[in-house]
């Protein structure tokens, strides 16, 4: 499973599905990388999960997400491997647009390494076993579509 989309799913039970771990090593210690040709530094990286909610189900989902990718999230804060997180909300441009979307902000690349190793108690703490996952997987598949997800890194113009 993807470990940007596997934190979601932990976290807040968001994200199912197969993938690849986009995580990568980096020997930096820092959030900014320099090059004399790029116009730009680099920063931190966001998980970036685009989400539609079946109709009338919005509240309902977001109700979700406050009990359990708050408290997910919260817990990665405080224990550093999560900087900062938004969920923004919005009308849907086109029928298969998405109307929510999740950012989790990361130091950088390799702070996605052994994610799940860091959410994995958490989840089993906020959810329960493998099997209250499933089980809340599914419901939150009655309630929207996971239309994507993206990892990216913010960066500042030079």
């Amino acid at each position: 499973m993807n470990t940007a989309r596997k934190f979601i799913a932990v976290a807040a039970a968001l994200v199912t599905g197969s993938g690849l771990c986009f995580a990568q090593s980096s020997t930096t210690t820092t959030t900014t990388v320099e090059s004399s040709t790029a116009p730009y530094s680099e920063g931190t990286v966001w998980q970036i999960t685009m989400i539609r909610t079946k109709p009338g189900m919005t509240d309902d989902y977001l109700k979700g997400l406050a009990k359990s990718l708050k408290t997910s999230l919260e817990e990665g804060k405080k224990q550093g491997f999560i900087l900062s997180y938004k969920v923004l909300l919005g009308e849907a441009s086109t029928p298969g647009d998405y109307n929510i979307m999740t950012m989790v902000e990361h130091k950088n690349m390799a702070a996605l390494d052994g994610l799940r190793a860091k959410t994995d108690p958490i989840a089993q703490k906020v959810i329960g076993g493998e099997d209250q996952q499933r089980e809340a997987a599914m419901k939150r598949a009655e309630l929207r579509e996971i239309l994507g997800g993206k990892l990216m890194r913010e960066i500042t113009l030079k």
